[in-house]
């Protein structure tokens, strides 16, 4: 065999083995992008039954008021409701608490902003819908009060007064 020959040899086997691991690297790709595929498409479908879990709460908490035959059937309504949060926390998908934290548009959605000097500017002063995340992206950001610090008036001194008095 001659030098040539063998360093021809060596240029294939160096080819050959690049693409075994351009091809392994394309089947991991391929994989992973599936893997997130069908957990975005899981996501989102349980995104469209969290309005459902959130009426099966509120129905549940106007239920300890009721009478005993109401609390009986709730009972069972508290079990199913069970149930969904089982199968929401199966799929990596938690409810995350917002009030009296700090304003993040990542995971909130600000339907109110009150001007207020008794919390911090950007605190959330009330959650009216719960907002859902999973381990790489928020499902439904939680709808908030917010706290905004009132703007200082702009007072207009005497002579700046005088001065738009006299243009007009």
């Amino acid at each position: 065999m001659t030098e040539e020959t063998a360093v021809e040899e060596e240029n294939w086997k160096d080819k050959y083995l690049r693409a075994l691991a351009e091809q392994e690297n394309m089947r991991k790709r391929i994989q992973k992008e599936k893997h997130e595929m069908v957990t975005f498409g899981i996501e989102n479908a349980i995104s469209e039954f969290l309005s459902a879990i959130d009426n099966f709460e509120n129905a549940l908490r106007f239920a300890e008021n009721g009478s005993k035959e109401v609390k009986n059937w709730a009972i069972g309504f508290e079990m199913i409701l069970s149930q969904f949060k089982e199968i929401l926390h199966n799929h990596g998908i938690v409810s995350f608490h917002s009030e009296g934290n700090s304003f993040d548009p990542q995971y909130h959605e600000a339907v109110e902003i009150v001007e207020t000097m008794e919390h911090p500017d950007g605190t959330i002063m009330h959650e009216f819908t719960k907002g859902y995340k999973s381990s790489t992206r928020t499902i439904r950001p939680a709808r908030v009060k917010v706290a905004k610090h009132p703007q200082p008036a702009a007072t207009t001194t005497a002579a700046e007064e005088e001065a738009i008095t006299k243009r007009e």
